[in-house]
C-alpha cells in the first residue's frame, strides 16, 4: 500500500507552530531592531506598570506592548491619537497567537519633538549632577527676606504677595523682574537667578504661570538649570500647573505646584506661628511652675536635713545627752549613798548590839583587874582578896574580892 501525501507531511501542534514562527520572526534581523512610525489608539497603562497600545496607519495596525522599567524611562506618554515613532523588536505572544511590537523606547513626532530635546537635555543634566538629591537644601524656617523670579506684569507676583501678606506680613519681597516667555526669556531668567543672588535675601522663588510647553520652554533652558544650581539660597521652582514639569523643576531645591503654593512653602503662616508661640508659652509657664515646686520640696527636704546635721542641733542633742547622762549619774549616786547608808545603819545597828556598854545596860558589868586592867573572865582570877575595877552601865566602881 502506497503511503498517502497526509502520511509524509509532518504534523505539529499548535504549541510548536507558534513557537516555529515565533523563532522565525525573533531571528529575522530587520524585525529584532526596528523603528516604527505610526498613530496610537487604544493606549492603556496597566496597574502593573507595563503600557499597551496599538501602532496603526490608514492599511494596517499592530499590537504594542512597553514594560514598565521601559516606560518608567519615558517622561511623556503619547495618548491615543499621538503620531509617534517606538523603537523595539517583533515577536509572537504565543498564547494568543498574536504577533506583537515590544517596544523599548517612544518618541513623539510633529509637536513631540519639543519633548525629545526636553529628555535629552533632562538626560544630559541628570547626567552631570544637576538633579542630585544630596544637592538639596532644606529652606530656611524664618526667612526674612524673599527673592522673586518672574514678569513684573500678570498675576503671578500679585499671588506671591497676597499669600505673603496673608500667611507672613513682616517677610519683606525682592523682586528680579524678568521676561517668562520667547526666545530672549531664558537668558533673562538665568541674568535675573544670577543679580538676585547679589543681595541678602534667604530664600528664591522662580515662578510663572501655566501655558503650553512652547510657553514653558525658556525653563528648560540649559542656562536657566545652571544659575538655579548655582544660586547661593535655596530655590523653590514654581512654573506651570501642578501637571506642568520643566528641567527648572528638576534642579530646583524644592518644586511647587503653583507660584501661590511656593509662597505657602517659603514662609510660617503667622497665626499658625502664634498659636505654637503660645503653646509653647504655656507648656513652659507649667513646666516651670512644675520644676518650682519640686525645688521647693527639694529645698525643704534639706533645710531639714542641714537642720538635722547642723553643728547646733548635734550640740543640742549632745547637750541632752548630757543632762540625761548627768541625771542618772545623779540618781545612781543617790542610789549608791542610799545603799551605802543602809549598810552604814545596818552596820551600826550590828556595832550597837555588840557593844559591851549595851550589855552593861541590861544589868551584867565589866570586872577588871585593878592593878593589870585585864577583865576578869575567870573566878581564879581574883582568889584572895584582889582589887578589882567594876563598870557598869552608868560609870565604874573600886572593889575588894574575899573568896
Amino acid at each position: 500500500m502506497q503511503p498517502s501525501l497526509f502520511d509524509l507531511t509532518p504534523t505539529l501542534t499548535v504549541a510548536q507552530l507558534a513557537r516555529r514562527i515565533k523563532e522565525v520572526v525573533e531571528d529575522d534581523d530587520v524585525l529584532s531592531d526596528v523603528w516604527v512610525s505610526g498613530e496610537v489608539s487604544n493606549f492603556v497603562r496597566a496597574n502593573s506598570g507595563h503600557v499597551y497600545f496599538t501602532l496603526k496607519d490608514h492599511d494596517a495596525a499592530i499590537r504594542c506592548v512597553m514594560w514598565r522599567s521601559a516606560a518608567a524611562r519615558v517622561f511623556k506618554m503619547p495618548n491615543s491619537g499621538d503620531a509617534i515613532l517606538v523603537h523595539g523588536g517583533v515577536s509572537l505572544y504565543e498564547t494568543r497567537g498574536d504577533v506583537q511590537l515590544y517596544v523599548d523606547e517612544i518618541k513623539l513626532a510633529g509637536a513631540g519633538a519639543l519633548w525629545q530635546e526636553f529628555e535629552r537635555l533632562r538626560a544630559k543634566l541628570e547626567a552631570a549632577g544637576l538633579f542630585a538629591p544630596e544637592h538639596k537644601r532644606p529652606l530656611p524656617k524664618f526667612p526674612r527676606t524673599i527673592g522673586v523670579v518672574t514678569s513684573r506684569e500678570g498675576a503671578v507676583l500679585r499671588d506671591i504677595c497676597n499669600v505673603l501678606r496673608r500667611r507672613h506680613p513682616l517677610v519683606e519681597l525682592l523682586l528680579a523682574p524678568t521676561m517668562v516667555q520667547g526666545e530672549a526669556a531664558a537668558e533673562m531668567i538665568a541674568a535675573a537667578i544670577r543679580a538676585i543672588n547679589h543681595f541678602d535675601i534667604d530664600v528664591l522663588i522662580v515662578a510663572r504661570g501655566g501655558g503650553s510647553l512652547e510657553d514653558l520652554w525658556c525653563f528648560n533652558a540649559e542656562c536657566v538649570a545652571h544659575a538655579i544650581y548655582d544660586s547661593r539660597v535655596p530655590v523653590i521652582s514654581a512654573v506651570g500647573h501642578e501637571t506642568d514639569f520643566t528641567i527648572a523643576d528638576f534642579v530646583a531645591d524644592l518644586r511647587a505646584p503653583t507660584p501661590s503654593a511656593a509662597a505657602e512653602l517659603a514662609v510660617v503662616d503667622a497665626r499658625e506661628l502664634r498659636a505654637a508661640v503660645y503653646a509653647s508659652e504655656q507648656r513652659l509657664a507649667q513646666l516651670t511652675r512644675d520644676r518650682l515646686g519640686d525645688a521647693r520640696v527639694r529645698l525643704a527636704n534639706e533645710i531639714r536635713a542641714l537642720k538635722r546635721n547642723s553643728p547646733q542641733a548635734r550640740i543640742a542633742n549632745t547637750r541632752q545627752r548630757v543632762d540625761e547622762l548627768t541625771r542618772q549619774i545623779g540618781s545612781r549616786a543617790l542610789q549608791a549613798i542610799a545603799l551605802e547608808r543602809e549598810q552604814l545603819n545596818g552596820a551600826v545597828r550590828q556595832l550597837a548590839a555588840l557593844n559591851p556598854a549595851a550589855t552593861l545596860g541590861r544589868g551584867y558589868a565589866i570586872v577588871q583587874e585593878k592593878a593589870s586592867g585585864q577583865v576578869v573572865k575567870h573566878a581564879s582570877q581574883v582568889a584572895g582578896r584582889k582589887q578589882v575595877r567594876v563598870r557598869v552601865s552608868d560609870g565604874e566602881f573600886e572593889a575588894t574580892t574575899d573568896t
